[in-house]
């Protein structure tokens, strides 16, 4: 798949780590170093547009080294970049963690998976159907 992509940014296009990587990664796009005190949230730009096709989205998640090293993760989880979104990709980083953290342009701070998804039809009915699960759920088999 090949995606148009415009990059304003001073730093290189987005790319993957390793052969095997799911997501690549994507970096800030700064003139002056950004310090998030702690639990500050900020959008983190990177410079970067894309033109993702209809029937796919970009999906932005965490660095997982962030998190467990400096307890900086996403905001709002996963961002979700539609395919008729053409603004610039930002990141909404959060600082969980009782320190300051300094990112610096061109930091790795978090990847974007582009994944297909299906579009539905809701079909309003008065019940749906049993299974064994029920509506068990938030750690009903367990932890």
């Amino acid at each position: 798949m090949e995606i148009k992509i415009v990059n304003k940014s001073k730093n290189e296009i987005p790319k993957y780590q390793t052969v095997g990587a799911s997501g690549f990664d994507l970096t800030a796009n700064l003139d002056l170093d950004l310090v998030i005190k702690p639990f500050e949230r900020v959008a983190v730009p990177t410079g970067i547009f894309l033109e993702i096709p209809f029937g796919y989205e970009g999906q932005i998640r965490a660095r997982s080294g962030m998190r467990l090293k400096y307890g900086i993760c996403m905001a709002n989880g996963v961002g979700t970049i539609d395919s008729d979104y053409r603004g610039e990709i930002k990141v909404l980083l959060v600082n969980i963690s009782n320190e300051e953290y300094t990112i610096k342009n061109n930091d790795r701070i978090a990847q974007m998976v582009i994944t297909k998804y299906e579009k539905v039809d809701f079909d309003v009915v008065e019940e749906i159907s049993k299974t064994k699960r029920g509506d068990g759920g938030f750690g009903h088999t367990g932890y």
